[in-house]
């Protein structure tokens, strides 16, 4: 069972070896292009460096947190210290770890600097007086290093002829078992740990025991595999980076090209716009103009059956006391037919009506073709938007007690019952409001529900520390981002100062999409392909879920939010 629990250990060493490897690799590669097969031994090297020094690791060992350090860096960091933490990802530790030299990760350093041509740091004679030679054998018996001068005797003398010479190192008490004193030459596969021939007859003499050559030998070829595995992983991911480079770029000319496209779009509509308007003043100009002469010639036509009236009105008035009563039975004739005038009774002057009825009909049909355009315009955007669709359930946990879900968690209304729950922290006690099971801390989400029939709701996304115990007002500063509608058609964003919106057509469907590194949250009518509001240039730095609030059920408003499936 130790063994088991001793080889799982080393494997979890070598994962966040590889995985803190490959870390540092992105961080240091989203400008660098990617390494060629023929470069990667150089690439992984400058992986395998200490975060203090910036040097390749020496002796590294492993903080409780899963980093790497030279083992003399991190007790530099810690001397004289009364905290202990971690000097890359800044964990604290309750005490001062007890560092062990993680011994796969510096035979992986070593194999690095081999495979590049690094030559190991110069190691000299420990005998030299004076000017001090380098070594070129340490003895692990001794406990020394030798020039070649200094080495002769381990050459010549029969006694010590017998001690281990290896290659010149500066870590000799890493070769040296502490308990003994004594060289360590043997691996003990049981307890995966070097041991010198004492540990090996007392502690560990029923234990399976080979030299340290023999294992290090059919060690190599896992340390091959794990370094080809490492490569394969930072190519991998510097390939991921190229990809999303690429994805950005793409995206980046897409969103200038559909830019350059709005633009032109609402160029032409203003263009349409002040055209319309000029043919309208136009028109008006000479529909008044020629209303104008009308009344002129009217007048006129008036004014001259005046005097023909007037002069008629004089005749009969002389002829009503005349004595001449052959001359009044000879011209009654003439003067009993009527006047030759028009019949005013159905003649007007043209007014404005007629003018102001063309230019509502012409506004109407302008804005219909702005409506189809603009819908032209936000049917292309909903649809790519939509792409990014997610899985939303409500939070039974979140929800205030008077609200009802459905089993499936997809639709939620207030009843007139105040159920019974254990109360959390992370209940609405106070307003009806439910939050999703699902939160998110990058990248972009969208999701659609139902507001058919109701005549309040409230809709949008919050960050995850609101408080939610008593009530609050839906503002960015407080972490709400909705829009919400009041008595059938009163419709809102909650910004800092309350957004009355003008919807032509009530939403019967909500699309709620979010770019978390962009700040944005944008609101959609999905069924009349309308954009309804933007929170832009927002700053989130913590999980956003989305949020729901179906308010009281009052008459129609009885129905319920349901989030939709997106199609």
């Amino acid at each position: 069972m130790f063994k088991k629990l001793r080889n799982k250990m080393i494997e979890e060493e070598n994962r966040e070896m590889a995985e803190s490897s490959i870390k540092q690799s992105e961080a240091r590669s989203m400008d660098e292009p990617l390494t060629t097969p023929s470069s990667s031994s150089g690439a992984l090297a400058q992986e395998l460096q200490c975060s203090i020094c910036l040097d390749a690791f020496i002796d590294p060992v492993s903080t409780p947190c899963g980093h790497n350090f030279c083992k003399s860096c991190l007790n530099q960091c810690w001397e004289n210290s009364q905290t202990y933490n971690c000097p890359l990802c800044k964990e604290n530790f309750r005490r001062r770890p007890d560092l062990k030299i993680n011994t796969t990760l510096r035979e992986v350093v070593l194999l690095i600097k081999e495979k590049s041509g690094q030559s190991k740091s110069e190691v000299l004679c420990d005998i030299c007086d004076d000017i001090k030679m380098k070594a070129l054998k340490t003895c692990v018996v001794c406990q020394s290093s030798y020039c070649q001068t200094h080495l002769e005797p381990h050459q010549r003398v029969p006694k010590l002829k017998k001690h281990k010479l290896i290659d010149p190192v500066e870590n000799l008490e890493d070769h040296i078992c502490q308990k003994h004193d004594k060289p360590l030459e043997l691996f003990c596969r049981d307890d995966q740990m070097c041991v010198c021939f004492l540990c090996a007859v007392t502690n560990h003499k029923t234990h399976n025991t080979v030299s340290i050559e023999e294992e290090s030998e059919e060690r190599k070829p896992q340390l091959m595999k794990m370094q080809t595995d490492v490569k394969q992983m930072i190519q991998g991911r510097m390939k991921r980076i190229q990809d999303l480079k690429s994805s950005a770029k793409l995206r980046k000319e897409t969103s200038e090209k559909e830019k350059a496209e709005s633009i032109e779009l609402f160029t032409d509509l203003i263009r349409s716009i002040e055209r319309c308007q000029s043919e309208l003043l136009e028109m008006m100009d000479q529909k008044q103009r020629a209303a104008e002469k009308q009344t002129e010639e009217f007048i006129k036509e008036l004014e001259q059956e005046i005097t023909e009236l007037k002069r008629r009105d004089t005749e009969l008035e002389h002829l009503s006391h005349t004595e001449d009563h052959l001359h009044l039975l000879q011209i009654y004739p003439s003067m009993s037919r009527p006047a030759h005038t028009s019949s005013w009774t159905e003649i007007s002057v043209s007014d404005t009506h007629e003018s102001v009825g063309n230019l509502r009909k012409a506004l109407t049909q302008l804005q219909e073709t702005l409506d189809e355009k603009l819908r032209k315009t936000v049917s292309p955007e909903l649809k790519r938007i939509q792409r990014y669709a997610v899985d939303v359930t409500l939070d039974p946990d979140t929800a205030n007690p008077f609200l009802i879900l459905s089993d499936d968690g997809k639709q939620v209304t207030c009843g007139d019952i105040e159920l019974e729950f254990i109360d959390n922290t992370k209940r609405f006690d106070y307003c009806y409001n439910v939050l999703a099971k699902e939160g998110f801390s990058s990248g972009r989400f969208y999701f659609e529900v139902q507001v058919k029939g109701k005549t309040e709701w409230d809709l949008g996304v919050v960050r995850e520390s609101i408080n939610r115990k008593r009530v609050v007002t839906l503002t960015p500063e407080n972490g709400y981002w909705t829009v919400v509608l009041r008595t059938e058609d009163h419709y809102q964003a909650y910004e800092s100062h309350p957004v009355s919106l003008s919807l032509r057509v009530k939403p019967q469907v909500v699309g709620v999409f979010v770019d978390y590194e962009e700040g944005l949250v944008s609101f959609y009518d999905v069924k009349s392909r309308f954009h309804i509001y933007s929170f832009t240039g927002q700053s989130f730095t913590e999980k956003l879920f989305p949020f729901f609030s179906p308010s009281d059920n009052e008459g129609e408003n009885a129905v319920p939010l349901i989030i939709s499936h997106v199609r």
